[in-house]
């Protein structure tokens, strides 16, 4: 089994569950998060005055899948989350040791 962690543009995130829900991608976590990557934040202007914004909001994505599912489950996520521009975002995938289904007892794939 993989987790996949992704952290993608907020406007994206509709797409990317329509997206996953097309590659059969059962469940999702989604967690409003703030961060920077290589554009180190940007400068806005409010009421005359200028102002740094370092962190720049995003949400993560958490998912776990089927070894057989993950390269097309990442593939859903890049392809529909791209803009083309700075900060898109990123996808990690972890091996994941166990699952467990806390009402069933269930482990491993099919707890998933």
């Amino acid at each position: 089994m993989k987790m996949i962690t992704a952290v993608i543009k907020p406007f994206k995130l509709d797409e990317v569950k329509e997206a996953l829900d097309k590659v059969g991608v059962l469940g999702m976590t989604v967690t409003e998060v703030k961060g920077y990557g290589r554009q180190k934040g940007h400068t806005e202007h409010y009421r005359g005055a200028e102002y740094q914004v370092v962190f720049i909001p995003k949400v993560k994505i958490e998912l776990v899948v089927k070894d057989a599912q993950a390269a097309e489950a990442v593939e859903a996520i890049r392809k529909t989350a791209n803009t083309g521009n700075v900060g898109d975002g990123k996808i990690f995938v972890f091996s994941l040791e166990e699952v467990v289904r806390i009402r069933t007892g269930e482990t491993g794939d099919v707890a998933v």
